[in-house]
């Protein structure tokens, strides 16, 4: 099947990139077997961005290709690397491009050079165990996953940006109009639907410039379906005025100027939306004796209905130049009504939403729960459960969150099957409540007991420490035994030079309380 030249309707499939995982390393150095960690972030994936483009006018290279999908973002590394970010993916559309979900809910209107419109937002990186360090988990053992980018099919359909618009039967002349008063050459042909696409045109009027669409011909019945029109009508929304283009020398019976307006009008009101735009109307072909003749009979009815007529003739060029003055002040004054165009710069950001960040609910099927919420989802998303310490680590967030305490409150029971997300990534576990008994230690989870405890010699010199100070204020009794008398080498911490003076520091103190106990004994 021969693809067309022109598509103003396409359905594309469009997914972003996944975030890299974060790493779990830990710093390695000569004499530092404990160097802490330093697993660097996940890069984040590329996103897919819709841009409108000048130079782009038709939708035909997304009727050929209609999935586009962005790069992953890379895994971070150790030594503190972060992976890099994925490359985003820019769609060009063209001026006027409407962007909708399939269900029809219109997501964007871009309109302007430059407009764009994030399609598919991509995933974050996960965090590597250097960020998720602190001062009571120091030594994660874990990292986080990369979140998966979204996915979406989306509806883009042009609606042509035309200050002026043309409507009329096939074969009125509307072609011929354009190539008349412009530099755009359509397709001219004498029979009926010669033109298949929606055709532009720049005409100048004095000092104004201004765009003129014309639309593939209408018939009774357009609005339903029939014909070519019902597909191009939407390409006229924009306009700010509508020209109805009649033919005046038609032979086809049952045909006249009078019924031909009302035939269009009737299959404009049907598709609405257009019932505020100025009407102006041009008899056309009146190079053509009856035509001319036809067209002196109906101007008066016509402009006793409120329009501005022109007779006209493509082939002549009569009455084309006063056609055009009034075409161009219709849209001057529609671009003196319209507002000046707002160069500040906006950011929008966020609003923070009220009520609960989750939701609770009890299954009716087995007696299980069901966590809804972003958050909760989302750290599920982020969790290697084959990795026991991540898994504590998002028990430690959900109780933090207080899904713990929620389901304890809904009266859920140790044991209880809990169910967090209810899509293809939801995840089911017993539930087990983080609870303290008696003299039992639980440390938090995620925590290495190597970075918390000291080692021996520590203990030992901490504890000499603290007896010395003891006996210099008073609070213990002068043994000093300890400080080099009967030790071994392999039994203190202390340099050979730093053992001697302690014994000599101890002797001499032993003497000084001997002569102080003799005195004594004397004095009694």
């Amino acid at each position: 099947m021969a693809i067309p030249s022109f598509v103003d309707r396409v359905t594309v499939h469009v997914t972003a990139g996944r975030g890299g995982h974060g790493c779990a390393s830990v710093h390695r150095e000569k004499f530092k077997p404990l160097g802490g960690p330093d697993g660097g972030n996940g890069g984040d994936g590329g996103s897919v961005i819709l841009r409108v483009d000048p130079d782009t006018t038709t939708l035909v290279d997304y009727h050929r290709s209609s999935h586009r999908t962005a790069t992953n973002g890379a895994q971070g590394k150790g030594d503190n690397q972060a992976g890099s970010n994925g490359d985003s993916v820019v769609l060009p559309v063209p001026d006027g491009t409407v962007i909708s979900t399939a269900d029809g809910e219109v997501l964007a209107d871009l309109v302007g050079p430059g407009a764009e419109f994030v399609a598919a937002q991509g995933g974050k990186g996960g965090l590597g165990n250097a960020a998720l360090a602190s001062s009571s988990r120091k030594a994660p053992g874990f990292a986080l996953l990369g979140e998966d980018g979204e996915e979406r099919q989306l509806v883009l359909e042009l609606k042509v940006v035309a200050d002026i618009g043309l409507v009329g039967f096939p074969s009125a002349g509307k072609s011929s109009l354009i190539a008349s008063i412009s530099r755009a050459r359509p397709k001219i042909a004498d029979y009926p639907f010669t033109t298949l696409i929606p055709n532009l045109g720049v005409v100048v009027a004095g000092e104004t410039t201004f765009t003129v669409a014309d639309v593939p011909g209408l018939i009774e019945g357009a609005s339903e379906g029939r014909g070519l029109g019902h597909d191009f009508l939407r390409h006229v929304e924009r306009c700010a005025a509508l020209v109805h283009v009649i033919d005046c020398a038609t032979y086809e019976p049952g045909r006249d100027p009078l019924s031909d307006l009302d035939t269009i009008e009737a299959e404009l009101t049907a598709h609405g939306g257009l019932e505020d735009r100025p009407r102006l109307v041009a008899l056309n072909k009146i190079d053509v004796p009856d035509a001319r003749e036809i067209a002196e009979m109906v101007q008066a009815e016509l402009e006793e209905r409120g329009l501005r007529v022109f007779p006209i003739s493509t082939a002549s060029h009569e009455g084309l130049e006063a056609l055009k003055f009034a075409m161009a002040e219709i849209v001057v004054k529609r671009r003196a009504e319209q507002e000046k165009p707002d160069n500040t710069r906006i950011i929008i950001r966020p609003q923070v939403q009220g009520g609960p960040e989750f939701k609770v609910k009890k299954l009716p099927e087995d007696g299980g729960w069901l966590v809804q919420g972003d958050k909760p989802e989302r750290w599920v998303k982020q969790t290697d459960f084959t990795n026991p310490e991540a898994v504590g680590y998002l028990a430690d967030r959900l109780n933090r969150l207080g899904v713990e305490k929620t389901l304890l409150e809904k009266g859920a029971m140790a044991g209880d099957g809990v169910v967090i997300g209810d899509g293809p990534n939801a995840v089911m576990f017993d539930f087990a409540p983080d609870v303290q008994a008696g003299a039992e230690l639980l440390s938090r989870r995620g925590e290495d007991q190597r970075l918390e405890e000291d080692r021996p010699a520590a203990q030992r010199r901490r504890r000499k420490d603290e007896e010395y100070h003891a006996l210099r204020s008073g609070e213990a009794k002068s043994d000093l035994s300890e400080y080099g008398h009967g030790w071994v080498e392999d039994e203190v911490d202390l340099s050979p030079a730093e053992a001697k003076r302690a014994a000599e520091k101890a002797e001499k103190l032993a003497r000084k309380e001997a002569r102080e106990l003799a005195l004594q004994k004397e004095l009694d």
